[in-house]
């Protein structure tokens, strides 16, 4: 193979790669370019730090169906499906007290995105209703939808969709990857999981082919009021403090996202239960380092990883 190409773009926050190894086509810049597009589109449906999104129009439409694109109406409907498949301990509905806590930011300007809604502690994801016929979204209470769970792995999925043919890609959204065929040595992505006190060194080594890797972490955004970090517990309305991060391996990113969140709030016993009943694997560890897996993750542990011993 040819080494790899490469594109980075900033989105969502954060630095997103696309990276295609395998044979020149000649049009691989233009392709890369398509991928990395997707971001952007999502963002604009369901960013809530951006007064223009779809997202943020749709706070405006309480009590009436809301035509929602059909980039809101997925994250949204996949949203919905894990928090009732985990009994609420993932809830997008947590938007106002996510911005009272701080995180009302938006990353490109720098400014300040408040809803001014006031904060109800009562709102659930019981509160949103989804027509699949007609593709809308009721909010029966005020309230913000917060998306940021589902929102990047549903990016990197679009992305990765352009890009299905080519057969040997990369896709990194900081460090939420979704890995295709064979790198430019013909082996497997090789994926470090990082340590999540020491992050210059790893944990793990994989070796992934096909399937998306998910983090969630929590020294990956601290509250700018002190106050734990962004990964909340949305039934008791505080930083979740029993995992301190969980890597999650599934077909799809939205998949693997969305779950390692919910798994980060249940806990490591309750939440690798979670991970197998949802069919994926993945890795919890503990604040005091602990560590536990599904065990269907020791086929991707790389021969070489001593902590696979």
């Amino acid at each position: 193979m040819t080494a790899a190409f490469e594109r980075t773009t900033t989105a969502m926050g954060t630095l997103v790669t696309v990276r295609i190894a395998g044979e020149d086509a000649g049009d691989r810049p233009v392709r890369a370019q398509r991928a990395l597009d997707w971001f952007s589109r999502v963002e604009e449906c369901c960013s809530r730090f951006d007064p223009s999104s779809e997202i943020r129009q749709l706070v405006n439409h309480v009590g009436h169906p809301f035509a929602a694109s059909e980039i809101l109406f997925e994250a949204t409907r996949f949203a919905i499906a894990v928090a009732r498949a985990s009994d609420g301990a993932f809830d997008p509905t947590v938007g106002t007290t996510m911005e009272a806590r701080g995180f009302d930011v938006a990353w490109r300007s720098g400014e300040r995105t408040p809803s001014r809604l006031p904060v109800d502690d009562t709102v659930s994801w019981r509160d949103v209703e989804l027509d699949e016929d007609e593709h809308t979204i009721t909010l029966h209470r005020p309230l913000v939808l917060d998306l940021g769970s589902v929102a990047k792995g549903l990016a990197i999925d679009l992305a990765a969709a352009e890009l299905t043919d080519i057969g040997n890609f990369a896709i990194d959204a900081g460090g939420d990857l979704f890995l295709a065929g064979r790198n430019m040595h013909h082996a497997p992505w090789a994926v470090g999981v990082r340590h999540p006190r020491d992050l210059d060194t790893h944990v793990a080594r994989l070796r992934i082919s096909n399937a998306a890797v998910c983090t969630s972490g929590d020294y990956e955004r601290p509250s700018p009021l002190g106050d734990g970090h962004h990964i909340m517990d949305p039934r008791v309305g505080i930083s979740a403090s029993r995992v301190a991060s969980v890597t999650v391996i599934a077909p799809r990113a939205l998949v693997a996202d969305a779950l390692a969140t919910a798994a980060f709030v249940l806990g490591p016993d309750r939440g690798i239960a979670f991970l197998e009943r949802q069919r994926v694997d993945g890795i919890i560890i503990s604040p005091d380092l602990q560590r536990t897996e599904t065990p269907g993750m020791r086929q991707y542990y790389d021969t070489a990883d001593v902590t696979s011993a």
